[in-house]
């Protein structure tokens, strides 16, 4: 699935794991399961890391970091923000939870930097979800990819009300650029 994303053929993803597809039926009776499975660590640590960030005194950096650390989540599992959309508005898949535990998080953070009048009110949690989601994807496609990091600094300038939409700071650094981040981990390159 790392290879190939989340919509990997679980007939191939039985065979590199060594196990028959009963076999991983048994244990993983849907492709949420399995994704669930995959993802939650990653996502329990996107949650954690909300409230980590609750604790810095910068709302405005504290939701660009997070928003950061989900783009490179999503994009770490190609494909994985179709499921995770779908899963928010399916009380029924096993990514439910989880994808809604992150979200809330995340939402958390814009409602504080909201409140402290340096985010957008106009916007919430699902809109930031889908803002995210929206970056993880073009991080994934060949041709816009090089544009990652630029496209990133647009959103956030959009969703902060005192980041001007020309000459956006880059909060990233070069070791947290979206391009030059490493798929070995989801948090990785994070200051």
């Amino acid at each position: 699935m790392a290879e190939q994303g989340a919509d990997a053929s679980l007939r191939d993803v039985a065979r590199r794991a060594g196990v028959g597809l009963g076999t991983l039926y048994r244990h993983f009776p849907t492709r949420d399961t399995l994704l669930e499975a995959l993802l939650r660590t990653s996502f329990d640590e996107l949650t954690a890391r909300a409230v980590e960030l609750k604790t810095w005194s910068s709302t405005e950096d504290a939701l660009v970091s997070w928003l950061h650390d989900f783009v490179v989540v999503a994009h770490d599992c190609r494909g994985a923000v179709v499921p995770m959309t779908a899963a928010i508005a399916d009380p029924g898949s096993a990514l439910h939870a989880s994808c809604v535990t992150m979200r809330a998080a995340g939402a958390h953070l814009l409602a504080r930097a909201q409140a402290g009048g340096v985010a957008r009110t106009d916007i919430d949690g699902a809109d930031l979800f889908a803002l995210a989601g929206s970056l993880a994807w073009i991080s994934d496609q060949p041709s816009l990819a090089p544009r990652a990091d630029h496209l990133f600094n647009v959103v956030a300038s959009a969703v902060l009300t005192d980041r001007a939409s020309t000459g956006a700071r880059n909060d990233t650094g070069p070791e947290r650029t979206l391009a030059a981040r490493s798929r070995g981990g989801p948090l990785r390159g994070r200051s």
